[in-house]
């Protein structure tokens, strides 16, 4: 077999060569296999929208890459990057995802191929709206068929867009708001869902760090606090990242971004930093920290844990034996490229992928999912029964000790859980379970050198069973 390190694969050819790799390690036959890695459905779509007087003819894309759960779940990206073969290795990277954290979807994914910046808000919108019109009349999209999500270049406003226009166009669906995920709160959307990928990212790499006889093989200490971190990638998932190793004790040494990167051996303050970028529109020139143009540069300097959370293929053949860091943690999607990961590997660096690391978004859109089928908010039926059951705990605590408890421990003990509450947890024990159900088939499966070879090996187990048990529809 050919060395993937002396190759150049496309995003594309990476993720097949991953899943290749991981699939000659399973018990199942070659039609299963192909079953798993195929798409399903491709959806490619062009249709004309007015804008300024003028017809503009856009294209578009669904993929659903894997019906062995429903829905097919996957984000809606909003890029001139868009293609057939991004949008197909996204989707499948979704099918393993949801697999590997144990959540009941098919993967998926969509593509708008346009440049929002040069669009009004009201001709986004028309362009969203029709896209959903398409969706709906090719049977793409529905609370159990495909839910899409917010990606690259799309928000919560673009999601209660989609809502609204498929409500409109299936008024007798009663569950239409389970039909798109990441909306508004107002919409129904959940609460904790803007910084779930990051916090989820979080989790994973905090969870990695708790074992002793894998950090003494990385030279570092167990737990987080002091921790050397550099996040590349400002955007929603990279700030949330670095928001919660900040306050978890880390010391954020460099920031990068797409105008250049920071360094400060003594950390940065990433509210200043925000600060600063709003005031200049950029990171760059920040007090005390030393500037490099080349925003490249700043995945190469001294670190213990780096955080990719922007672009894909940052790290490649050029660049990974340049890079410093002793832990990689993949908060975008194909953040290293194969020859990367073969080059990381061999220096005994622990790349922690990004079909289980940044699962949080997905595991937080399946709470939103439940909660819209459900129609109830997470903690309405149990927060008043906790705080009641609380105080009378408070009361017996009073009346055996003898001692009043303050009034800072009672607000403390007597808050019941809201919605937030029980979503962090959620995720928080998704993102443990599942990297302890990685780590063990890393120290167990023989062949399996690295945890992204783990990860994609439990994906294709889990999805293989679903299959096997499913047998030929007749």
């Amino acid at each position: 077999m050919e060395d993937p390190s002396k190759k150049n694969l496309s995003f594309f050819e990476s993720v097949q060569s991953n899943f290749d790799k991981a699939a000659k390690l399973t018990r199942f036959d070659d039609g299963i296999l192909e079953q798993i890695k195929t798409c399903d459905s491709i959806l490619k779509i062009k249709f004309p929208v007015k804008i300024a007087g003028k017809l503009e003819v856009i294209e578009a894309y669904r993929v659903q890459h894997s019906h062995h759960q429903s829905p097919c779940k996957g984000g809606i990206r909003f890029s001139m990057e868009v293609d057939q073969e991004e949008v197909m290795a996204l989707a499948a990277l979704m099918t393993y995802k949801c697999a590997i954290v144990n959540v009941p979807f098919g993967g998926g994914k969509g593509g708008v191929k346009i440049d929002s910046k040069k669009y009004a808000v009201e001709d986004l919108e028309k362009i969203t709206r029709r896209y959903t019109a398409e969706l709906c009349k090719k049977n793409f999209i529905g609370p159990g068929i495909d839910v899409p999500a917010p990606d690259y270049g799309t928000s919560s406003r673009e999601m209660s867009w989609i809502m609204d226009t498929y409500a409109s166009l299936n008024p007798n669906d009663i569950d239409a708001q389970a039909c798109v995920t990441g909306k508004p709160i107002s919409q129904g959307g959940v609460n904790g869902r803007t910084e779930a990928t990051g916090l989820g990212v979080f989790f994973g790499v905090r969870e990695a760090c708790s074992f002793k006889e894998d950090m003494d093989k990385l030279g570092l200490t167990t737990g987080i606090e002091g921790k050397r971190v550099i996040v590349q990638g400002l955007g929603n998932v990279g700030y949330h990242t670095a928001k919660y190793f900040e306050e978890a004790g880390a010391i954020l040494v460099g920031l990068i971004e797409y105008d250049g990167a920071i360094y400060n051996e003594q950390g940065l303050d990433l509210n200043a930093v925000q600060a600063h970028r709003q005031i200049t529109g950029g990171i760059l020139n920040f007090p005390e920290a030393v500037n490099y143009v080349n925003p490249a540069e700043g995945l190469e300097l001294p670190c213990d844990i780096l955080i990719p959370a922007a672009l894909e293929s940052v790290v490649h053949k050029e660049n990974a034996d340049k890079i410093q860091a002793k832990i990689i943690g993949e908060a975008a999607n194909g953040p290293l490229t194969a020859e990367a990961d073969v080059i990381l590997n061999r220096k005994g660096v622990l790349v922690i992928p990004d079909i289980y690391l940044n699962a949080g978004g997905v595991t937080v859109s399946y709470f939103e999912w439940l909660k819209n089928l459900s129609h109830v908010k997470y903690g309405r039926l149990e927060k008043r029964f906790s705080e009641n059951m609380y105080q009378e705990l408070i009361g017996i605590i009073e009346t055996t000790t003898g001692r009043k408890v303050s009034e800072l421990e009672r607000k403390t003990v007597l808050r019941g859980p809201e919605e937030v509450d029980l979503v962090h947890s959620g995720l928080e024990d998704t993102m443990i379970d599942s990297y302890n159900e990685l780590r063990e088939i890393y120290n167990t499966v023989e062949g399996v050198e690295d945890l992204r070879t783990a990860a994609f090996y439990c994906a294709i187990n889990k999805v293989g069973i679903t299959y096997e048990q499913r047998g030929i529809f007749p």
